[in-house]
């Protein structure tokens, strides 16, 4: 009796964890990519999803995100031959029970193997802190054991395609004792180098995967870049909720101003195309738009500043804030910037259990919600999100022709 409802609570802790984490910085709008760009991203992103299904079973679709699948992206955008690197998927739920072709490979593999192990480190690191359901000993137990072997599966898969997974774990062990030391006057580069450590490792390992070892170097640089952002932006999004609650904030507890914060996601992103223009690819274009378009928005969004010199509307009306607004929901669980470009905090709404989430999410994706509306309910914890073709008023492509974007005049790649 007192077995059962531990499971079904670890389940909810979990999902509530890693269930919204198909989001991530990198969140590209249908109507920037077009559809032979949008068709490419959706099969990486089912793909990555059916590698977990296959290898670990349908509990391990949890760990599915945006952000993981670049791995994927990377690896065939290399490749010098593409046979093989499609199949066909049947139909799912979650795409209006369509067929759709999808990425498969060792690519798809790679991404999946690091999403667990990373999944598994954020599991492990809500169960130290106490976090909701899982401060009740019985569920913590329970949820211990899921993350446990979530980290051995993906060092398994990872075994598979010739990756140490023993470096991310190596990581996100560090980084545990090196925010218990951060303090006032601790340069904020320290406390984000495990994770572009890690990043720069799955990063690399794909030019390998893809047989072209000469691209390991800058891809490295750029994997490290992308986590140093992604750190950035995590600690940015969260900032004023960390300080309402009292959760420790890399920004609050090193002193780092906001403006300092967006220099060095300014720095990365100058980086990381830098370094992509050392990269030998077979097809660039959607490692490109993801890695540097997508990645400018993802910053503008952040730190609640506009892309676009005219008003932000999406193809279902004005943004909150009215025309003209520079106000911009960031998917991390924020709502509206803060003039002060940090998040403002609204009351918490109790969370769903987890099968009502589940039909949620099935709902939100069945209906495109999570695509196409300017704001939606996230199906486990309730807070509110933006779609990801919100703030988007360019259909023509990926800003082909278009002038009043900023990412249109970023580059000469013409995207």
């Amino acid at each position: 009796m007192g077995e059962c409802p531990s499971r079904y609570d670890a389940a909810l802790a979990i999902a509530r964890t890693t269930g919204e984490q198909v989001f991530g910085m990198v969140r590209p709008c249908r109507h920037r990519l077009g559809e032979g760009l949008k068709t490419q991203w959706m099969a990486h992103l089912c793909g990555l999803c059916l590698a977990l299904r296959g290898d670990h079973g349908q509990f391990a679709r949890l760990v599915t995100n945006y952000d993981g699948l670049l791995i994927s992206v990377l690896t065939e955008a290399q490749a010098r031959r593409t046979a093989g690197r499609r199949r066909t998927a049947g139909p799912c739920p979650l795409r209006g029970m369509r067929t759709a072709s999808v990425a498969q490979g060792e690519g798809a593999r790679l991404a999946a193997a690091v999403s667990l192990v990373l999944a598994s480190a954020k599991v492990r690191d809500h169960i130290a802190d106490g976090d909701g359901l899982l401060a009740r000993r019985p569920v913590a137990l329970a949820a211990r054991r899921v993350a446990v072997n979530w980290g051995r599966a993906g060092a398994r898969t990872g075994l598979d395609v010739g990756f140490d997974t023993a470096v991310l774990v190596d990581a996100v062990d560090r980084q545990t004792g090196i925010e218990a030391l951060a303090g006032p006057g601790t340069p904020i580069l320290a406390v984000t180098e495990p994770t572009e450590t890690a990043t720069a490792a799955a990063f690399a390992h794909t030019a390998l995967l893809a047989e072209r070892p000469g691209n390991a170097r800058p891809l490295a640089e750029a994997g490290r870049l992308f986590g140093r952002l992604a750190h950035l932006l995590d600690a940015v999004e969260d900032r004023e909720a960390d300080a309402a609650s009292g959760a420790w904030n890399p920004l609050t507890a090193t002193g780092t101003s906001l403006a300092e914060a967006r220099r060095l996601a300014d720095d990365a992103l100058h980086g990381i195309r830098l370094a992509l223009r050392e990269v030998e690819f077979s097809d660039a274009k959607l490692a490109h738009v993801l890695l540097v378009h997508e990645l400018r928005r993802s910053v503008h969004r952040a730190f609640g500043t506009s892309a676009c010199a005219h008003p932000a509307e999406s193809a279902f009306g004005p943004p909150p804030g009215g025309p003209g607004s520079t106000q911009s929901p960031y998917i991390g669980g924020s709502p509206h910037g803060s003039p002060g470009g940090g998040p403002s905090v609204e009351p918490p709404r109790p969370g769903r259990g987890f099968w009502a989430g589940c039909a949620a999410a099935i709902g939100l994706c069945c209906t495109c919600q999570m695509c196409c509306a300017d704001e939606f309910e996230a199906p486990w914890s309730r807070r509110k999100r933006e779609g990801c073709c919100s703030n988007c008023n360019c259909d023509c492509g990926c800003c082909d022709g278009c002038e009043c974007c900023e990412c249109c005049s970023c580059c000469d790649c013409g995207a």
